[in-house]
């Protein structure tokens, strides 16, 4: 098989993309594999540091009010059109697949205007105006969260193959990484994580509770993020960061290695996260983002506490206590973390890519 691949903006995008990639290519199913998409995107590194074959188009998002840059914007995505079309004849792909983000909307029309098979994945239950406006011209709409499916018109498009991220995740087992952060692997871990940059928010409230996390019978992994982590140091006690039980760490790389080792995890609710979360089956407590778009972590957390697997927590009624007491209650209640845990799994979708994948292979055979 013959792919193109575009997704950009965020690791949302571009994660589910390269774990289809990865899949693909263990099940070796691909002949030759591109990816499209931005110069300056987070997918440029991301993507050739795993020897992807790479190009790139320019163009960028509509201002949300009435503006001569949305001209210039649109210029763009026409002239980004035509670049696609050059590299989509010059590949000869089988299918085109898009992950979202704006780099992904004219790679896809200009795969569509050539008749080439396409399909967009949606992570979210609230879908992105580049796959809303796609939704339209593809083949086919896969979906990763029941709820988005009323977002699409095109309801015989859809199709439920859950966020390929999470079999990627399902088949990582235990591996002791607690020990790289100076933790004990065989004791009860809840970690806090406010998402690769971290968040003041849930930073602050972390601090303010690190009392109560000192005394408790269970080890507590906190994650600042990069930004954060200098500013959170100089606010801690330096007793705290001498106890066996608690380890402060800027950021925890390849995160999805230490997830088998974790009791819990207290973070946000993007799409990845919580196909890596439900993949294994590890309860969580949800602070969503109050600031993304349409705000739907709130959406993405509600559809996964709504079986038992999550609790969710306000970021502006977060407080020490709260955090803390949510925190505890679970972490001490063996039959309530066994319920959740239970209840995750039967959120995840541990073989998603392979459901996608066997959507590409319906379309390539037509």
């Amino acid at each position: 098989m013959r792919i193109i691949v575009s997704g950009g903006g965020t690791g949302g995008h571009i994660y589910p993309a390269m774990a289809l990639i990865k899949r693909l290519q263990e099940r070796d199913m691909i002949e030759a594999v591109l990816y499209v998409g931005t110069e300056k995107g987070l997918e440029s590194k991301i993507v050739t540091r795993e020897g992807i074959d790479f190009k790139t188009i320019k163009i960028s998002g509509f201002k949300r009010k009435l503006t001569l840059e949305n001209v210039k914007v649109m210029q763009m995505f026409f002239a980004s059109i035509s670049r696609s079309k050059k590299i989509i004849k010059e590949f000869k792909p089988d299918i085109v697949v898009g992950t979202g983000g704006y780099v992904s909307s004219a790679v896809v029309y200009a795969a569509h205007q050539l008749h080439i098979p396409t399909v967009i994945h949606e992570q979210n239950t609230i879908a992105g105006i580049t796959n809303k406006f796609l939704g339209h011209f593809v083949n086919k709409i896969a979906i990763a969260f029941t709820q988005a499916e009323n977002q699409f018109s095109e309801k015989k498009k859809i199709v439920f193959t859950g966020n390929p991220r999470a079999q990627e995740a399902a088949g990582i087992k235990e591996n002791d990484r607690l020990k790289d952060v100076d933790l004990d692997p065989s004791k009860p871990t809840v970690l806090i994580f406010g998402g690769s940059r971290g968040a003041e928010p849930i930073n602050k409230a972390v601090i303010g509770a690190l009392d109560e996390f000192a005394k408790a019978d269970f080890q507590m992994l906190f994650v600042t993020g990069r930004v954060h982590y200098d500013g959170v140091i100089k606010r801690i006690n330096q007793k705290y960061l001498e106890l066996p039980n608690i380890s402060v760490q800027p950021y925890i790389d390849n995160m999805p290695e230490i997830l088998p080792d974790l009791t819990m995890i207290v973070g946000r609710s993007g799409a990845t996260s919580i196909a890596e979360i439900t993949a294994l089956g590890i309860p969580a407590i949800f602070i969503p983002s109050p600031y993304v778009t349409h705000d739907h972590q709130t959406v993405n957390a509600n559809s996964v506490a709504a079986n038992g697997a999550a609790k969710v927590l306000v970021e502006k009624d977060l407080t020490a206590d709260k955090l803390f007491n949510t925190v505890s209650d679970i972490m001490t209640d063996p039959e309530e973390l066994a319920k959740m845990s239970k209840a995750s799994k039967e959120n995840g979708v541990p073989d998603a890519s392979d459901k996608l994948i066997q959507v590409l292979l319906d379309l390539v055979k037509k």
